[in-house]
């Protein structure tokens, strides 16, 4: 009798099962609208179509979706990206492998052209790309009598791992092409520290290119990658594919669950794709028994530098570099002006919120000890900088005053916030020292 009452009630308990159900799922949908807006600041449904991946709030910094090694040898640079049209809207990787809508050397199509030449790693690579998209420096320069009309045009000559004397090797080759410059602006001071530390500890020449860079070249060229470095790009691609996959079902998304899961679970493979090259960098770098019989040749140090003499060094190839930089172009009136990155390892009186040290922090990271023992090495030769005349923008404390989170990664890269502020800190410096050096431009 009992399972007969049993049965006569299936009905009723299959209804009010669907209706929790849908309760559930009405819950879980309406959640995901805030969750959406407080993301998005926009309703999921009247929400604007993206237009590419970097709109569907996925923080893909340093995820390559398109090519796992894009770096190749190149004979005076060190390396640079392999040339590919297709980067993003508006932009390329030229013919000799730097990101910009123009191929090299550029040559003047109006008279009323301004070039401006962007030097550097990474940061400065950003850089150049924000400046082309909003032209934050040309606003300042309008500014000053004779510039008012000016047409600038923005080159970029960095790519990241760059380090100098890179920037002063590139910018005398294209020189020596006839490339023309009416400003140069070579970002900098990272890098220097933090790679050239990685060189010092693998017993490569400090003023060599990015051990992290050039020896994974070395090695695949070679033949002679670790069986574990192997593994890990294998484990590479393979995340990568899913995240593509991912990218393509977010935007495909109808309903704001359904937005907010793959978003979590997009998130989390970005975030093991990074583990992965971390893990990568540590593995690739390693030197093999067979580097006696490379078909490249880097300069070695018989054993690892103490940090005193491994960082003035750096401190010296750094200065002498920015000097030689600002000689031969003070040579033809070009003004030069060096910028020194701010960078999250570099302590000021910035206060990181709990959210933005979970993105800039890693207690793993190479960079810590680099950038606290390296910066202030650099800024011992700032003295002889300022002797051999060359415009120093020291930006280390722009992002003091800001609450806004800045950093987009734990080594150095800003997102739109903290590319806006540095982009502005640039532009006011540049003009203000422009006008001290030249009195009649005062208006």
């Amino acid at each position: 009798m009992k399972d007969l009452k049993f049965l006569k009630n299936i009905p009723e308990i299959l209804k009010i099962a669907a209706i929790n159900l849908v309760l559930l799922l009405v819950f879980i949908e309406l959640g995901s609208l805030g969750w959406y807006y407080v993301k998005h600041k926009q309703i999921f449904y009247t929400r604007q179509k993206p237009q590419d991946n970097s709109a569907l709030g996925i923080n893909l910094e340093g995820v390559r979706l398109n090519q796992s090694i894009v770096e190749r040898f190149h004979p005076y640079f060190g390396f640079i990206q392999k040339p590919s049209s297709d980067f993003r809207p508006g932009f390329k990787v030229n013919n000799y492998g730097f990101i910009s809508p123009h191929d090299y050397p550029f040559k003047k199509t109006k008279p009323n052209q301004f070039i401006i030449g962007v030097f550097g790693g990474s940061v400065a690579s950003g850089y150049a790309i924000f400046e082309v998209q909003n032209q934050v420096l040309a606003k300042y320069l309008k500014q000053l009598p004779g510039l008012q009309d000016k047409e600038f045009v923005i080159l970029s000559f960095a790519t990241g791992g760059y380090k100098q004397p890179q920037q002063l090797l590139i910018l005398n080759y294209f020189l020596a092409l006839g490339q023309e410059f009416d400003m140069v602006v070579n970002i900098d001071g990272f890098n220097e520290v933090a790679l050239a530390n990685l060189n010092n500890q693998n017993k490569i020449d400090l003023a060599m290119p990015s051990v992290q860079h050039i020896l994974p070249l070395t090695n695949l060229a070679n033949n002679s990658l670790s069986l574990q470095a192997m593994k890990t790009t294998i484990a590479i691609q393979e995340n990568k594919a899913k995240i593509n996959r991912g990218l393509e079902d977010l935007q495909n998304c109808k309903l704001a669950a359904c937005n907010a899961v793959t978003s979590v679970y997009l998130q989390k493979l970005v975030n093991n794709y990074r583990k992965d090259v971390l893990w990568f960098e540590k593995e690739r770098g390693k030197t093999t028994e067979t580097d006696g019989g490379s078909a490249v040749f880097i300069n070695t140090n018989p054993a690892v530098l103490k940090d005193d003499i491994a960082f003035d060094r750096m401190a010296w190839n750094w200065a002498k570099s920015s000097i030689f930089m600002n000689k031969v172009l003070s040579s033809s009136n070009v003004p030069y002006f060096h910028v020194i990155q701010p960078n999250q390892y570099y302590p000021t009186k910035r206060v990181f919120s709990e959210a933005e040290k979970k993105i800039a922090f890693n207690p793993e990271t190479p960079y810590d000890k680099s950038v606290k023992l390296g910066y202030p090495a650099l800024f011992e030769k700032l003295p002889n900088l300022k002797k051999n005349n060359v415009n120093v923008l020291n930006g280390v404390n722009i992002f003091d005053k800001t609450k806004d989170i800045v950093y987009v990664d734990s080594c150095c890269h800003y997102n739109k916030a903290g590319e806006a502020i540095f982009s502005d800190y640039i532009g006011q410096s540049i003009l203000e020292k422009l006008r001290k050096e030249s009195p009649k431009r005062k208006k």
